[in-house]
């Protein structure tokens, strides 16, 4: 048995200094740092660090070999994030603890003001991106969206799941939803909840949920133009908070997930619904989506980095070839476990 750890522990050894040759070098340490939480193009990234194109690429590749790196392809580009050694085979092994031990290190490391300033700009632009889309399309926004998964593709699951939540909850409740598209679901939610907020950063779109509103006669929803962030400064708590077909819209998801935890009151619940992993990639143009889905376990790490614990789960594939997931996740803790400052 002593011969057999041995050999395991000296099998590990050039593994680990190829690991840590990768990662000695400050900007790489950086690289690290910065896609804790989000993803970002060869390009993004060069912007970031203001570097050339061609030396972000090498210092990409070597974090990638080594596997301090995940990569997955959205449309002709390519995005990096930093990978997650718990969740391979050998998360548990000496290698995986090395891994892990200095991702804690780096993300207690301030990230300076001028890296900040420039992530920041990133993602604004994601953002106007994905405004500008819903802003020029409003009026087709039925028919790109029946195109992937159409509103009484996941409305009945989703309906029954904050329905069973609701009878749970205290009165007064306040459910929260954020991006209602065009307000079908505010019509599950209103009967259920003492009050409803929608917030939607797309002012074509928040009008688009008023007329639903006002039609239907649902007299107990405020409408808030705006992102979480907005969410946030008006001090919104929500029992519960809904997230339906949204996050392959938004700049970065994870950063969503923090804010919804910070959205949430202890005990509360969220349930996102959303498109699996795809290679479908007609639809960030098609359809305004800035990432081709989500492998399940992306959500359930930037759900536990918010503090937020897993409750259920349910996916169902639809003829098209996507395959959508409805996710459910309950606040356990006042605040979130951890936070990834920018």
């Amino acid at each position: 048995m002593l011969a057999n750890y041995t050999s395991n522990n000296v099998d590990a050894l050039p593994q680990m200094a190829t690991c840590l040759k990768a990662a000695g070098d400050p900007l790489r340490l950086e690289l690290l740092r910065i896609l804790a939480r989000d993803s970002y193009g060869v390009m993004e990234l060069s912007r970031i660090f203001d570097t050339k194109q061609s030396g972000m690429s090498h210092h990409l590749k070597v974090l990638a070999a080594a596997g301090w790196l995940a990569s997955r392809r959205e449309g002709n580009s390519i995005f990096y994030r930093r990978a997650n050694p718990s969740s391979s085979p050998s998360g548990k092994s000496a290698l995986a603890r090395l891994q892990q031990q200095l991702f804690v290190s780096l993300d207690e490391t301030p990230i300076s003001d001028e890296v900040s300033e420039r992530v920041a700009l990133i993602q604004e632009e994601r953002a106007n991106t994905s405004k500008q889309f819903f802003a020029e399309n409003v009026s087709k926004f039925r028919e790109h969206q029946d195109l992937i998964a159409s509103f009484p593709v996941y409305a009945e699951q989703v309906g029954e799941q904050v329905s069973n939540l609701a009878e749970s909850y205290s009165s007064p409740s306040l459910a929260l939803e954020v991006g209602p598209g065009e307000g079908e679901f505010l019509a599950v939610l209103s009967p259920l909840f003492t009050e409803v907020i929608a917030l939607d950063n797309a002012p074509a779109m928040l009008s688009r949920a008023q007329e639903f509103a006002s039609q239907r006669e649902l007299r107990n929803i405020q409408f808030i133009a705006g992102d979480t962030r907005e969410a946030l400064r008006r001090r919104v708590l929500a029992d519960c908070i809904i997230v339906n077909m949204v996050l392959h819209h938004t700049p970065s998801p994870a950063d969503i997930f923090q804010d919804l935890s910070h959205l949430l009151k202890p005990n509360g619940t969220v349930l996102v619904t959303d498109l699996c992993r795809h290679d479908q990639g007609w639809a960030k143009e098609t359809c305004g989506d800035l990432w081709q889905g989500f492998e399940p376990e992306d959500f359930t790490r930037w759900a536990a980095q918010a503090g937020l614990q897993e409750s259920s789960s349910v996916y169902f594939a639809l003829r098209n070839g996507f395959q959508v997931q409805v996710r459910q996740f309950v606040k356990t803790t006042s605040e979130p476990v951890t936070q990834i400052s920018n």
